[in-house]
């Protein structure tokens, strides 16, 4: 891979800020990467800490008392968490990109030169966000869950990514090595532009975890700006650092927060008859739980559901703050017009490529 360097006359400043949370066992593992291949004139590394009740704070502060650190005084989840966090670092110092990195990713050299040249390179600023190449830190072959090559979505708002649909992880055969506009980008590795986090409101805090970067994302294909892949950038994710990927407490954020994503962003045509198609599908998905033998998994499914009916009028408050931003809420033409579901389980079509136009 060719070295992409950063141009010597550039003055943006860069933010890489990592959101722990009883993340002690992760830092001898992920953060030299991130000090080793983030160390330029142009980058500062910053730790927020999210209340831990392990030795976090006492580990960064005996091995890497150079960077900085803030200390959040409860635990707010990692949309909440970050808000607060960049809100904090706005105020104290101008920084033109943040980089939203996971405690459990680890970064490789010139992961970041070819995002800012991307950035850099948009006069026009039209794009406002950047993901990474993301794989496995333990399969390095494979992508990874939480992005892999780029977010994409279909009409009925389940996520899904080129490289990973579901549970099946393709090898990386330099097939997704073409930097193309994308849904979303994961929360993961995320560089954004710092105007556009907080002009949009930054992460939607009721989503506390899981999705959230989503619901950001679509709000800046509202404002009719672009998400883009970097294969020149990569790194390795580790996933599920501070939540168990199978707990039935994941799966009730991603069911929840699914539907709340939708109730805020969906065009108002055919909006409850696709709500009320996902809500099925759920209940499919709460049987067959059920079925293998998973029934904390269906009750969490339940739970979701109940959650939007408790909240509806608190949600659709949003989606109406929505449509006064922005407003009608299109479709954004990169969404995917058939159901992956379908594609995944009825038609056997596994992989990226392999889905129906």
């Amino acid at each position: 891979m060719p070295q992409i360097s950063i141009p010597k006359e550039m003055n943006s400043k860069i933010a890489v800020v990592i959101l722990n949370y009883n993340g002690e066992k992760l830092f001898p593992v992920f953060l030299p990467s991130v000090i080793k291949h983030s160390n330029n004139d142009f980058t500062e590394i910053i730790i927020a800490d999210n209340a831990s009740i392990d030795n976090s704070i006492h580990y960064l502060k005996q091995n890497y008392p150079q960077i900085r650190r803030i200390e959040l005084t409860q635990n707010h989840g990692f949309a909440e968490g970050y808000n607060q966090t960049l809100e904090i670092i706005k105020k104290e110092k101008q920084f033109d990109y943040y980089i939203l990195l996971n405690s459990d990713v680890e970064v490789t050299q010139n992961w970041l030169n070819p995002i800012i040249e991307i950035f850099e390179k948009d006069t026009e600023k039209n794009i406002s966000a950047i993901q990474p190449k993301i794989r496995m830190h333990a399969q390095k072959h494979l992508f990874e869950h939480a992005g892999a090559a780029g977010g994409m979505i279909d009409y009925l708002g389940y996520p899904f990514c080129r490289g990973r649909i579901f549970d099946t992880l393709e090898e990386d055969k330099n097939q997704y090595n073409n930097q193309i506009p994308i849904f979303w980008a994961t929360g993961a590795a995320m560089a954004i532009r710092v105007e556009v986090y907080h002009k949009l409101g930054g992460l939607d805090k009721d989503f506390f975890a899981h999705m959230e970067e989503i619901d950001l994302c679509w709000r800046i294909h509202h404002t009719g700006k672009k998400i883009v892949y970097c294969p020149e950038s990569i790194v390795f994710h580790l996933g599920g650092g501070t939540l168990n990927p199978m707990s039935e407490r994941k799966t009730y954020l991603n069911f929840r927060n699914g539907l709340t994503l939708l109730l805020k962003n969906l065009p108002s045509k055919n909006l409850f008859f696709k709500i009320y198609f996902r809500m099925l599908l759920d209940g499919i998905a709460g049987i067959k739980f059920f079925l293998d033998g998973k029934p904390k998994f269906t009750l969490a499914i339940l739970k979701a559901h109940f959650y939007m009916y408790a909240n509806l009028t608190s949600i659709l408050k949003k989606r109406k703050a929505n449509q006064q931003k922005f407003g009608k809420l299109k479709l954004p033409s990169m969404v995917y017009s058939k159901s992956i579901v379908w594609q995944y389980f009825a038609k056997k079509n596994k992989t990226y490529d392999k889905l129906e136009n």
